[in-house]
């Protein structure tokens, strides 16, 4: 097993799976094609999965077979002239920047880990630090090629198949499986970050931080302490960045090296006293002293998009029973409010975490089912405990109310009702859902849960 993959152990017929939050763990046949060609439904319902880096059910298949795609990932041509990068779809964000850096070309848009298919992002259709400027991860796909629930293959383009390409992109693994993929890469100087950290004593100084046009940066998160309470409730750090110039890399150092630091491991699942609420609150006062103090500085590329990849399976902090992540967006017009009520619902119960992260969307795209919009996104790791879920519950109903959406990449736990408030596109997802697989072959967890199979 990669030490990279969520949890993964056998039984006598088939594997047992899980996402990235190590709940539910379900079993699932498996198919593991060694080329392209292998790549096809089996059976009466079929999911493609990558590298398993969705946190809830949308990557598990229990009534069905799982299509696992992590051999298919070879590198199959680059334009420098473009920067298009064609590849097959279980390649790795982490074989693109290995590949590519080190001639100057970085992912015009990545989520906060390296070791996820590319399959993947388009299927969650992922957005990174520079929403606000770059789009989601879609807008820079060129064409793919899918394979349709019947077997046959197409190469979709936004500008040919429009339908089909946007139903796609977020749509889960529900439409067809990615064989190859075509992405746009960005073209920067160096891979090195001009970063600045700027520490916030509230929640509302933390909005203020990122609404100031002073702080405009290409990239931008804000790392907020889910269990501060009163006046220092959702205090946090603003993390602003840019490509480092030439001029700014460190002495000795070479201006394109791509060198990730060796990582450590967590050997094994942590008790659940470790993530008592007085351990966490004290581990978040500390990070929030420590990292409001930097300032200015100069950082290799990888801790800042990717600060836990240095960690293997540090999912494994939550313990056996695993974790939600709870990620919304709501619209400008109420993310202050909605933001406000999230963070204090579960600070008042105990449930705040160490991993909480604030971001700005930029413009809404064209994905069907894609997650972003204009507005605030906020995300937070809560652990499995009595009792969230129901807390979760009410805050579905306060976002939607809100005008906001869960994303489905993270969740594991979201209501049909609630879903279908929440995603105005979705009959148009449907419909082309139902031209491409009118038996419903392509199947997901998630799926049957909000009634997309």
């Amino acid at each position: 097993m990669s030490p990279i993959e969520p949890a993964r152990a056998k039984t006598a017929e088939v594997e047992r799976f899980s996402g990235w939050g190590n709940h539910p763990v379900v079993p699932a046949k498996l198919q593991r094609p060694e080329r392209r060609k292998g790549l096809r439904p089996v059976g009466a319902s079929s999911l493609a999965r990558g590298q398993g880096r969705s946190y809830g059910d949308a990557a598990l298949n229990s009534l069905g077979t799982l299509v696992l795609t992590e051999r298919l990932d070879r590198l199959l041509g680059f334009d420098p002239k473009t920067g298009d990068l064609t590849a097959e779809a279980g390649a790795t964000l982490e074989d693109l920047i290995e590949a590519l850096l080190p001639l100057g070309w970085f992912l015009p848009v990545t989520p906060g880990t390296r070791f996820c298919s590319l399959g993947g992002c388009l299927a969650a259709d992922v957005h990174g630090k520079n929403h606000h400027v770059a789009g989601s991860f879609s807008a820079h796909v060129r064409s793919f090629e899918l394979v349709r629930a019947d077997g046959g293959t197409a190469w979709v383009t936004p500008q040919e198949d429009p339908g089909l390409f946007w139903a796609t992109a977020g749509g889960m693994g529900l439409t067809g499986m990615v064989s190859t993929l075509t992405l746009r890469m960005k073209k920067v100087e160096t891979s090195w970050m001009s970063v600045t950290h700027s520490p916030a004593r509230s929640l509302d100084e933390l909005f203020d931080l990122l609404d100031d046009p002073v702080h405009d940066a290409e990239y931008s998160v804000a790392w907020i302490d889910g269990m501060a309470s009163g006046s220092s409730l959702g205090r946090g750090v603003l993390m602003s960045g840019e490509h480092a110039a030439p001029d700014q890399v460190p002495s000795g150092r070479a201006a394109l090296d791509w060198s990730p630091e060796r990582t450590k491991s967590l050997p094994f699942s942590l008790p659940s006293w470790a993530l008592h609420p007085l351990a966490v609150r004290l581990g978040n006062s500390v990070y929030h002293w420590a990292q409001g103090r930097r300032g200015r500085f100069v950082c290799p590329i990888e801790p800042f998009f990717y600060p836990l990849d240095s960690i293997q399976h540090w999912n494994r902090m939550y313990g056996k029973r695993g974790f939600l992540q709870y990620q919304f967006v709501a619209p400008p017009e109420t993310a202050r409010a909605t933001v406000r009520t999230v963070v204090q619902s579960l600070a008042d119960g105990g449930y705040g975490s160490f991993l909480g992260v604030l971001k700005k969307f930029g413009p809404q795209g064209e994905g069907l089912l894609s997650f972003p919009m204009p507005g605030l996104t906020l995300a937070l790791d809560v652990p499995m405990r009595h009792g969230i879920e129901a807390v979760l519950d009410r805050m579905d109903a306060v976002v939607a109310d809100a005008g906001g959406r869960v994303y489905l990449a993270k969740d594991a736990r979201l209501a049909r009702a609630a879903f279908e408030r929440m995603y105005p596109r979705l009959e148009e997802f449907r419909q082309v859902r139902e031209a491409c697989d009118p038996s419903s072959r392509l199947g997901s967890d998630l799926a049957r849960r909000l009634g997309l199979a």
